[in-house]
């Protein structure tokens, strides 16, 4: 009988983990502070990358660290933020939400990872116009829907999407999103997932070993440190949880 992974090494494996999502944290919020201010009060993308460094167990000094180093108190790294766009196999539309400090490095291994699994990288705008910005609140099987969708027409919401396996996304206006979020909060419904994100205006359904090549090249973009988001059009099916 095979033996499975070490402790120590799931251990490891967990660390490199959440390490990698401190990094996209800590960049966010310091882009956010840098833009907006460091007052999370009158800052919401501020608030939301706080709100994900706490729900990530991050410690309050490394979020006040990461605020001071933007706004100047302390000495600190700058990132820029950069989006590229590209097509993965089978016609899918990829949208790569980039923050970096060397936009040279950054271009290339996100044109190395497209080229890896049978991707092209686009130009500017070639694959954007299929996307709109929107707040999203996602909220796994087996929550109350009337219950969930009174709270959220009360709340502001513009629309509630009830997916086939029972899992529920409520979706707001950009601008509307931390207010929408706050009160559906305050109604005792706290998503499992809260972002403003790009959602295709209709998905592109590939299967088989496609499917698979789409899955691992977002996989991959998404483990990339200068990456934040990928956005794509992609139903995976089965292949999205392989």
């Amino acid at each position: 009988m095979g033996r499975g992974p070490s402790i120590e090494a799931r251990k490891n494996a967990e660390d490199a983990r959440r390490g990698k999502i401190f990094t996209k944290i800590i960049r966010e919020i310091s882009v956010a502070a840098r833009a907006g201010g460091g007052d999370p009060a009158g800052n919401p993308r501020l608030r939301s990358a706080i709100d994900k460094g706490l729900s990530a167990n991050m410690s309050k000094d490394v979020i006040e660290r990461a605020i001071k180093k933007a706004t100047g108190e302390l000495e600190g790294v700058e990132y820029e933020e950069v989006r590229y766009e590209g097509y993965a196999p089978g016609g899918v539309a990829v949208i790569v939400d980039c923050l970096t400090d060397n936009r040279v490095r950054t271009v290339a291994d996100v044109r190395h990872a497209f080229g890896k699994f049978g991707g092209n990288m686009g130009t500017e705008g070639s694959v954007a116009f299929m996307f709109r910005k929107l707040g999203v609140l996602s909220f796994a099987q087996g929550v109350d829907e009337d219950a969930l969708t009174g709270a959220a027409i009360e709340a502001g919401a513009d629309d509630v999407v009830v997916h086939d396996n029972g899992a529920i996304d409520v979706l707001t206006a950009p601008e509307a999103f931390g207010e929408v979020k706050a009160a559906m909060e305050a109604a005792g419904f706290r998503a499992d997932i809260a972002e403003v994100a790009m959602r295709a205006d209709n998905d592109v359904v590939v299967e088989g070993e496609t499917a698979e090549q789409v899955a691992k090249l977002l996989r991959w973009l998404e483990d990339m440190d200068d990456v934040q988001a990928v956005h794509s059009n992609a139903d995976l099916g089965d292949a999205a949880y392989a």
